[in-house]
C-alpha cells in the first residue's frame, strides 16, 4: 500500500514489511538514543585526525621504516573507506543495533592492542583492524536515526547533531591529541576511546531499538570482494598521487579501482538481490545529495590539512593553540547545521543545498586573501565560513539521502553518504594539497649557501624548510629560507583556494539542477494513479516493499 500527500511536493510512502517492526521509542527515550549514537561517531572522527599529532613520539618509540610510518597512518581510513559499502549492508541483514554492537565492543579490544603496540607491524595491524571495526560504527549510526526518527523535523535536527558530532570530533582530534601527549606517552590517543565505548555499551541495548532489513537474503561474498577492490585502490591511488605525483603506481590502482568497480555494478544489476542497489542513483535527489557531500567533505577536508600547517609552520602556533584557533569554525559547523534542520521545511532542497555549498564558496574566496603576514582573523574566518556551509549542507543531503530509500534500505544508503565523505576528504587532501604543493615548489627560493641535500627537503614540504631553516648555522640565512617558505606556503593556498571557489561554484549549480529535477520528477509521480511501484529487478518489489521518495519539497 502507498500514501501520498502533496504537501510541499513531497511523496510519502509505508513501507509494508517496515511496519512489523517495534513502535517508535517515546521522546525522551528518542533523544537519550541519540546522545547514545553520537559517542562512536565521536571516537571515529577523532580517531581520523588525532593520529597526525602522535607521529613524532611514536616515531621515536617504535622507529618505523618511512613506508611503515606511511601504512600506520593511511591504513585506517583505506580499510574504512573499502569496508562501509559491505557493513552498511551486513546491518540492514544482520541488525543495525547488533552489528554496531559487536563493532564497538570490538573497536575498543584493538585500541587498547594499538596503544600498546610493541614494534610498528603491530601497529599497522591494529589500525587496520580498527578501520574493520570502524566501518561498522557509522552506517549502523545513521542507519538507526532513520528507523528511530520517523518524524520529518525530528530526523533533521537529530541528523544535524550526528553531523556536528562527526565534523565536531575532526575538529577535537588536535586539542584531545595536543593535550594527551603533553601529559602522557603516544598511546594514551588510543586509549581515549575504551571508556567512551564502555558507556555506549552499557546505553545502547537500553536506549536502541534494534531494526534490520526486510529480508536477509544471501550475502554475497563475490561483490563484497569487488567492492572492497573498487575502494581500496580508489583511496590510495589518490594518497600516492598527493605524495608521489602521477606515477605508474597511480595509473595502475586506478585501472584496479575502475574495473572492480564496473564489475560491480555490472553484478549487482544482475543480481535479485544486490549488495547494494545500484539503481538508487537514478534518483536525482540521492545522486545530488551524494554528489554534494562528497564535494562538501572535499572542501572541509582540504582546508583543514593546509590551515593546520598555515597556523603552526606559517603563524608558529603549537598545535594545541593551533586546535584551539579552529573552534569557532567547529562552532560554525554546529550551528548552520542545526539552521538547516530548522529552516528545511520552509524552503525548497534546490535552493538551501547551493546555499550550503555557496558558503563554502565564499570561505575559500577569503582565503584568496591569505598571505604568510596576514592575521590569524583571516584564516579564523576561512575555516567558520567553510565549516558553516559544509555543515548546512551535510545536514540536508544526509537526511535527503536516508528520505530517499525506504527503511529497509537505511543501512545501505547510510554507507554510500559515509563512502562518499571518505573519498571527499581523501580526494581534499590529494588534490587541493597537491596544487597548494606544487606552487610552494614554484616559489619558494632557497638561498645559494645551503647545502644540496637540505635544498631538496626544504624544497618539497613547508614542513622541511622549517626544519632546514632551524638546523643552519647562519641566522641570517635560516630567516631569509623560513620568509620565502612561509609565502610560498601561502601562495599555494591562496591559489588553491580559488581553485576551491571555482570547483564549489560549478557543483552548487549543478546539484542545484538535478535537485529542481528530482522535484519536478516527484511531482510528476503526483499525478499518477495510485500503484506499486516496481523498478526492474528491484528487491524492494519483491518485499512488497514501497519506495520511499522524499523529493526537494
Amino acid at each position: 500500500m502507498i500514501v501520498r500527500t502533496s504537501a510541499r511536493s513531497t511523496t510519502v510512502s509505508i513501507n509494508v514489511a517496515e511496519s512489523s517492526h517495534t513502535p517508535s521509542p517515546s521522546t525522551r527515550r528518542r533523544w537519550l538514543a541519540l546522545v547514545a549514537l553520537m559517542l562512536p561517531v565521536l571516537l571515529v572522527s577523532i580517531d581520523n585526525t588525532v593520529l597526525s599529532f602522535a607521529v613524532p613520539a611514536l616515531s621515536r618509540d617504535l622507529q618505523p621504516t618511512a613506508t611503515q610510518l606511511l601504512w600506520i597512518v593511511d591504513i585506517y581510513p583505506l580499510v574504512l573507506a573499502g569496508l562501509l559499502v559491505t557493513m552498511g549492508t551486513l546491518g540492514d541483514r544482520l541488525g543495525r543495533r547488533r552489528l554496531l554492537l559487536i563493532g564497538a565492543t570490538g573497536f575498543g579490544v584493538v585500541s587498547v592492542w594499538a596503544a600498546f603496540s610493541a614494534d610498528a607491524s603491530h601497529l599497522i595491524a591494529a589500525r587496520a583492524a580498527m578501520g574493520i571495526f570502524g566501518a561498522t560504527l557509522m552506517p549502523a549510526t545513521l542507519a538507526l536515526l532513520r528507523n528511530v526518527f520517523t518524524d520529518d523535523g525530528e530526523r533533521r535536527f537529530a541528523i544535524a547533531v550526528w553531523a556536528a558530532g562527526f565534523s565536531g570530533g575532526a575538529a577535537l582530534g588536535p586539542i584531545v591529541g595536543g593535550w594527551l601527549l603533553e601529559h602522557f606517552w603516544w598511546g594514551s590517543v588510543f586509549l581515549l576511546n575504551v571508556p567512551v565505548l564502555v558507556i555506549f555499551l552499557i546505553a545502547a541495548p537500553l536506549l536502541v531499538p534494534e531494526s534490520r532489513g526486510s529480508r536477509a537474503g544471501r550475502f554475497d561474498l563475490v561483490s563484497v570482494a569487488l567492492s572492497i577492490l573498487a575502494m581500496v585502490p580508489l583511496v590510495y591511488a589518490v594518497k600516492t598521487v598527493a605524495h608521489d605525483g602521477v606515477v605508474p603506481i597511480a595509473l595502475a590502482l586506478l585501472a584496479v579501482a575502475a574495473t572492480a568497480g564496473w564489475l560491480f555494478v555490472r553484478r549487482q544489476l544482475r543480481r535479485p538481490e544486490p549488495l547494494l542497489d545500484v539503481r538508487l542513483f537514478q534518483r536525482p535527489v540521492f545522486a545530488a545529495s551524494v554528489v554534494a557531500n562528497l564535494v562538501a567533505a572535499l572542501g572541509m577536508a582540504g582546508l583543514l590539512f593546509l590551515l593546520a600547517q598555515y597556523l603552526q609552520l606559517v603563524l608558529g602556533l603549537s598545535p594545541m593553540v593551533a586546535g584551539l584557533w579552529l573552534l569557532p569554525g567547529l562552532v560554525g559547523t554546529v550551528a548552520l547545521g542545526l539552521v538547516a534542520a530548522a529552516v528545511a521545511d520552509r524552503a525548497p532542497l534546490h535552493v538551501l543545498v547551493p546555499i550550503g555549498i555557496g558558503v563554502s564558496a565564499v570561505g575559500y574566496a577569503v582565503g584568496t586573501m591569505l598571505t604568510g603576514h596576514s592575521g590569524i582573523g583571516v584564516a579564523v574566518a576561512v575555516f567558520v565560513l567553510v565549516g558553516a556551509g559544509s555543515g548546512f549542507t551535510e545536514t540536508l543531503t544526509n537526511d535527503a539521502i536516508l528520505a530517499a530509500v525506504p527503511p529497509a534500505r537505511a543501512g545501505a544508503a547510510s554507507s554510500i553518504s559515509e563512502t562518499a565523505y571518505e573519498l571527499g576528504s581523501a580526494f581534499g587532501v590529494a588534490v587541493l594539497g597537491s596544487v597548494a604543493s606544487a606552487i610552494y615548489r614554484d616559489r619558494v627560493v632557497l638561498p645559494d649557501t645551503i647545502a644540496a641535500g637540505d635544498r631538496a627537503t626544504a624544497s618539497e614540504t613547508l614542513g622541511g624548510a622549517v626544519e632546514v631553516a632551524g638546523a643552519q648555522g647562519d641566522p641570517g640565512v635560516g630567516a631569509a629560507l623560513l620568509d620565502s617558505a612561509r609565502e610560498a606556503f601561502a601562495s599555494g593556498l591562496a591559489v588553491t583556494a580559488a581553485a576551491g571557489v571555482a570547483l564549489l561554484a560549478v557543483t552548487a549549480v549543478g546539484v542545484g539542477v538535478a535537485l529542481r529535477r528530482g522535484a519536478r520528477q516527484d511531482d510528476a509521480e503526483l499525478a499518477l494513479p495510485l500503484r506499486p511501484t516496481d523498478p526492474a529487478g528491484s528487491t524492494d518489489a519483491k518485499d512488497a516493499t514501497q519506495v520511499l521518495t522524499t523529493g526537494a519539497r
